[in-house]
Order: structure tokens, then sequence, then C-alpha cells
């Protein structure tokens, strides 16, 4: 029943209107673990894969996609707009190690 009313709690903190819950949830924020994030963080195989499934579901590798040539770009420009009594060669280089880097 005790792990019943958490889930139901961890729930509601995240997804219950606050005019009716009374509170405004802040679970997230206060870095709580819930039920919510269960598998999160465990080393069971089928854990594991429902994270994964999740992430896939959201679509992150499309996301992180994105992100890495957002933030290639910006370094890019910053390198170049910041280095100018420096050799830009040594920053590019670095840059482009990382740029789409699979290990």
């Amino acid at each position: 029943m005790g792990e019943f009313f958490q889930i139901q709690d961890d729930y509601l903190d995240l997804f219950g209107d606050p005019s009716v819950t009374g509170k405004v949830g802040t679970d997230i924020q206060d870095n709580k673990c819930s039920w919510l994030v269960e598998n999160y963080g465990q080393k069971e195989a089928k854990k594991v894969a429902r994270v994964k499934a999740l992430y896939e579901e959201l679509d992150l590798p499309a996301v992180s996609s994105k992100y890495e040539e957002y933030s290639y770009n910006h370094i890019m420009a910053l390198i170049e707009q910041h280095t100018v009594p420096l050799p830009p060669a040594i920053l590019l280089g670095l840059a482009r190690k990382i740029y789409k880097r699979k290990k």
C-alpha cells in the first residue's frame, strides 16, 4: 500500500492539477528519485531496455544530432572570433577531433 501511495504521489507531483492537489510539484527540481524514473540507474537488462526505448520514443538520437551540429557551428564561430592572437589550427584541430565522435 505504501508503494502504491508513493507511485500516486510521484505521478501527481508531475501531472497533477495544482488547483486540485493543493501543491505545485517540484520532485524533478528537488532531484527526488521517483517511480517515474525507477528503471534509471539499474543494472537489470530489462530496465535498461525500457530506458533505451523511452529515449528512442523521445527521438533523443535526433535531438542529440541537432545539438551536436548547433554546438559545433557555435564553437567554430567562437574560435574564428576569438583566436586572433592564437593559431586557430590548435583549437580547430581539437574541435574536429570531437565532432561526430563515436567513442
